[in-house]
Formats: C-alpha cells, sequence, structure tokens
C-alpha cells in the first residue's frame, strides 16, 4: 500500500476514536479522498477509452483483475449506497441524479457478481463523462453528511428496517461474490463504515487500477 495513503488512513483511525481530535481525523480522512480523487481526475485526462476498459491481469486474483472503469463505477455505487442509503437514510445520488440512464449502465448495483469478460463488456458501455459527474456528486454528498455527523453519531449502527429497505431496492446482486456486502455493512457502526468504504475501500481499488495502468502502459512501450 502507498505509505502516504497508509498513514494518512492510519492517522485518520486513531483520531476519529477520540472526541478531542475527531474533527481532526475528518480533516485527514478528506486529505485522503481528495489525494485518492486526483488520481482518478488524472486518469480521465490521461487515460484513453481503450485503458479505461482493459482488463490486463484478467485471470488473476486480487483487486487489479478488473478494469479501471469498473473500479470507479464500483468505489462510487458502494459509497453512494452506505452513506445515502444506509446512514443518511434519504435517496441515493445514482437515483435523483437519473444516472442509470445518463451513464448507459445495464445494472445498479455495486458489479460485484461480474467476472473476466462480464467486466469488460460493461466497462465498454459506460459514458465516462457521466460517470466522473457522477463520482464527483457522490464525493461531495458523502463530505457533507461527514461534516454534519458528531462524534457521538459514530457508534450509531445499522437499523434492521434499514437493512431490509436496502435488500428492496436491489442494488446488491442475490450473487455470492455480492450478497455478503449487505450484512457486512449492516454488522458496522458508522465509525466501521468511515473506515471501509469511504477510506480504506478507495485506496485499495486507486491501487488496483494504477498497476492495471502500469501495465498497460509497460505494454504499449514494449
Amino acid at each position: 500500500m502507498n505509505k502516504v495513503w497508509s498513514q494518512l488512513n492510519k492517522t485518520m483511525q486513531t483520531q476519529i476514536k477520540k472526541k478531542d481530535t475527531y474533527e481532526a481525523g475528518i480533516g485527514t480522512l478528506f486529505e485522503l479522498r481528495n489525494q485518492l480523487m486526483e488520481i482518478l481526475t488524472s486518469f480521465y485526462e490521461e487515460l484513453s477509452r481503450e485503458d479505461f476498459d482493459a482488463i490486463p491481469f484478467i485471470n488473476v486474483d486480487g483487486y487489479h483483475n478488473k478494469t479501471i472503469a469498473y473500479s470507479i463505477w464500483h468505489i462510487f455505487r458502494i459509497e453512494d449506497i452506505v452513506a445515502h442509503t444506509l446512514i443518511n437514510e434519504n435517496e441515493q445520488v445514482f437515483f435523483s441524479g437519473n444516472y442509470q440512464e445518463r451513464i448507459h449502465s445495464p445494472i445498479i448495483t455495486t458489479g460485484n457478481e461480474l467476472v473476466k469478460g462480464q467486466i469488460s463488456d460493461f466497462s465498454k458501455r459506460l459514458n465516462l463523462k457521466e460517470l466522473y459527474s457522477y463520482i464527483f456528486e457522490v464525493k461531495d454528498s458523502t463530505e457533507k453528511m461527514i461534516n454534519r455527523l458528531s462524534y457521538d453519531e459514530l457508534k450509531k449502527k445499522i437499523s434492521a428496517e434499514r437493512k431490509e429497505h436496502l435488500k428492496l431496492l436491489n442494488v446488491v446482486s442475490n450473487d455470492e461474490n455480492a450478497s455478503w456486502l449487505i450484512d457486512y455493512w449492516c454488522g458496522k457502526d458508522i465509525r466501521g463504515l468511515i473506515q471501509m468504504p469511504f477510506s480504506r475501500h478507495w485506496i485499495m481499488h486507486v491501487e488496483a487500477s494504477l498497476r492495471i495502468k502500469n501495465k498497460i502502459h509497460e505494454s504499449v512501450q514494449i
């Protein structure tokens, strides 16, 4: 893991555990997210459409056996679902902004159920400009929500009613590669959700995307 991002993540986790350093911890979280978003933004500026859809590690295990387009979709569908459906208990940006139609996505889920060629085919269908509009809107809405959270609210657990509502939305596939997510998220308090989908999850998939990018460019140079 990138040492700078790893340290920011570690510092943030320590800070948000204590009331007197909680606000500083949120600042550290936002700094981490801004650095990671700079990488994602650089992809849009530097990579070709083919680069976004390439899957050079298709037969390996790990977060890098996806495409960059898929990885971006996946990071922010998860964040949108967790931030709005589970924590804020309001409508996801994906639905309020009509992003399925705008992005031309055949799915509304996190994409966990997709494998190998399905990931590549899915990626090629996405409107990247609209996908980027979506991720910036999700990031902004999540951070506004986090800024409103008090330290004491971090201990709040996801209610059984919220969990059932999430199931009814069908934004998490019933496939075994995806269905576990609901129990995973709903077993955490809000602090736990900040530590995973809103921070560490970003790091893992951005690093995987950088690995994909480097592999593609290495192949071009050869």
